[in-house]
Parts: C-alpha cells; sequence; structure tokens
C-alpha cells in the first residue's frame, strides 16, 4: 500500500468527540505535527471524518 503524509493544521479544542477520539487515533499530539500513515480504507476513512482539521502534505 502506499503512504500518505497528514498535518493536522486545525486545534482540536471545541469538537465533538468523536472528532477529538480521531485526532488522536492518527497519532496526532500537536498542532502542525506531520504524520506518516498507510493509506488503507481504515485510516481514510478516519481522514476524510475530520477533513477540515487536516492537510494532506505531499
Amino acid at each position: 500500500m502506499s503512504t500518505i503524509k497528514i498535518k493536522q493544521v486545525k486545534s482540536a479544542i471545541k469538537r465533538p468527540a468523536d472528532q477529538k477520539a480521531t485526532i488522536k487515533a492518527l497519532g496526532f499530539r500537536k498542532l502542525n505535527q506531520t504524520i506518516e500513515k498507510e493509506a488503507t480504507p481504515q485510516i481514510m476513512g478516519m481522514v476524510n471524518k475530520v477533513q477540515h482539521l487536516i492537510q494532506i502534505v505531499d
């Protein structure tokens, strides 16, 4: 599978609990942190759920 780089660009403060949990499950700990994940259907679903808080980095 291919990998994707994801960067958290907005805070999860004042967001619903499920969105906070998704950000944490993706592995984010800080704002502007970049992580690399495999592009599995599960990860892509999580990315889609919080797409307004993150950015896909090339």
